[in-house]
């Protein structure tokens, strides 16, 4: 496979021969080894960030951000609209970085860095609106208000289903807002991370901005953990398991930081009798197996009437046959490899799992086998019929397996739906206006995003992204999300020659 994406993004082989990929000049003699799930091929190395590495970026962090908090807002906007136009030219070989190095399909990826490339536009016209508010004193010529600030030093830390685009979704908000940002990529896609490290800072240093102003530290979760515990990094932002979040947010917690959560999702898609049938199979089809499954927004469970129960059953058992499994470069397969072998083992776990709990599979699955498949990541999506209280099915498996569920009313349906500790996304299929009120009011679904006549998979950026109980409350992208990135000050003015004091206290000296 041709791979002159890699030297356009500076992933080129070094002088020393010793890596097809990128290394660092950095001072650490570890290096994270990046292989493909495409091909099992080696592409290329990133340096492991060491204590004393951290220590640097932390401080040049820390007096960039000295700096960049006095530009103003609109100035910084017209840095992050000269990284989208950057992210415009590259676009091309970084979508195909994307699904190299992470497995998703081609045109995937070409719409993950779209993502960034909307975020980017979205930051733009928000440097322009970090609007405070107005209030009326009840003391005679006192003016209030309040105003949002910068925060400091924000830490990402992303994962490797959308290696590029949530970075993004966090640090252009963050920037605008006026803070500066270290970025704890997935080790699992480092060459992603500076892939768009080596883009930005070609404009940073256009600008004439200081480099610290945007960061990369690499590693496991050793590196992770130096963001996390750092008294000097007011807000973590964290997108991962909910296993990971809950030792993230005890740990931000403990040294009263703040934490925006973006953890794992167990989404579901009500079908009722109501629906339009070639609608719920879109939906429903890509939601499950588009990223192989390893997507937080997956659709991990269908909940169908019993009334069209078969109907559902044997039309998404047919359009599943259909589907086309192997290189995600290729634009006519639909589905690419899961990211690794440890994937690919947890795929296997699920599926006897759910054979224990007294489940059965309509669409088999299993690892698939031959030249094309070589790298032993790619499985077959499947399909099995279970309860919703089966202990499987309550946890959220990265993998493509769709769960069927049957109900009798749409009360029952409500709550199989919201009976799951996670609560990130969720839709129903229906033509019934009746339906998709009662779905989207407060007795209905309890996740961050609710869908009505589209999957649970997707979502623009317009919209605050996030959702509830184990999947961590956080939000990110658009709406007011940005005000995560900000600390709020109110402010009261006395332009009087006295000093009221506040309820009509007495205080007479």
């Amino acid at each position: 496979m041709k791979k002159d994406f890699l030297k356009k993004l500076g992933l080129k082989k070094q002088n020393d021969g010793t890596s097809t990929g990128l290394k660092s000049t950095a001072t650490s003699k570890e290096y994270i080894d990046s292989y493909s799930p495409v091909d099992g091929a080696f592409i290329g190395s990133a340096s492991v960030t060491s204590k004393k590495e951290y220590e640097k970026v932390v401080k040049t962090a820390q007096k960039a951000f000295a700096k960049w908090r006095t530009i103003p807002a609109p100035q910084r906007g017209e840095i992050v609209r000269q990284y989208g136009e950057e992210l415009r030219k590259h676009k091309d070989a970084l979508g195909r970085l994307v699904s190299y190095e992470m497995g998703k399909s081609l045109q995937e990826g070409f719409g993950e860095v779209q993502e960034m490339i909307d975020i980017c536009d979205f930051a733009v016209g928000l440097s322009r609106q970090l609007y405070g508010l107005t209030m009326h004193s009840e003391r005679p010529n006192h003016r209030m208000y309040e105003q949002w600030h910068p925060l400091g030093v924000v830490g990402i830390i992303s994962a490797f289903n959308f290696p590029v685009a949530v970075w993004s979704w966090n640090s252009m908000i963050a920037l605008v807002c006026g803070d500066v940002c270290i970025w704890k990529p997935s080790e699992k896609t480092p060459l992603c991370a500076v892939a768009c490290q080596n883009i930005f800072h070609k404009v940073l240093k256009a600008n004439k901005i200081p480099e610290g102003v945007c960061s990369i530290i690499n590693g496991d979760y050793k590196v992770g953990e130096m963001l996390t515990n750092d008294r000097r990094i007011p807000l973590i932002s964290a997108t991962g398991s909910t296993r990971m979040g809950k030792i993230v947010g005890a740990a931000v917690a403990a040294r009263l930081g703040r934490s925006l959560l973006e953890l794992g999702g167990n989404n579901a898609i009500i079908v009722t009798p109501n629906a339009d049938m070639s609608v719920v199979l879109t939906g429903a089809v890509f939601g499950a197996v588009g990223t192989a499954g390893q997507r937080c927004t997956t659709t991990r469970r269908l909940i169908i009437h019993e009334s069209i129960y078969d109907e559902v059953k044997k039309k998404i058992t047919k359009a599943y046959r259909q589907l086309k499994i192997g290189n995600p470069l290729n634009p006519k397969n639909h589905v690419g490899p899961l990211i690794d072998k440890d994937a690919v083992q947890n795929y296997l776990n699920s599926i006897k799992a759910v054979k224990e709990e007294g489940g059965s599979f309509v669409v088999a699955g299993g690892v698939l086998k031959g030249k094309e498949y070589e790298s032993g990541c790619y499985v077959k999506p499947c399909i099995a019929e279970v309860e919703n209280n089966f202990e499987i099915v309550q946890h959220e498996t990265f993998a493509p397996i769709l769960y069927l569920i049957k109900y009798k009313n749409f009360s029952e349906a409500l709550a199989i739906q919201n009976n799951v500790p996670q609560g990130l996304s969720s839709a129903i299929m229906t033509d019934s206006l009746r339906e998709a009120e009662e779905f989207l009011s407060a007795g209905g679904s309890d996740c961050g995003i609710a869908n009505v006549n589209i999957g649970t998979s997707g979502a623009e950026i317009g919209g605050a992204f996030g959702g509830e109980k184990e999947t961590g409350g956080g939000r990110e992208s658009g709406s007011d999300a940005w005000k995560a990135y900000m600390r709020r000050q109110t402010n009261t003015i006395n332009f009087s020659k006295e000093v009221p004091l506040a309820q009509g206290i007495k205080f007479d000296l």
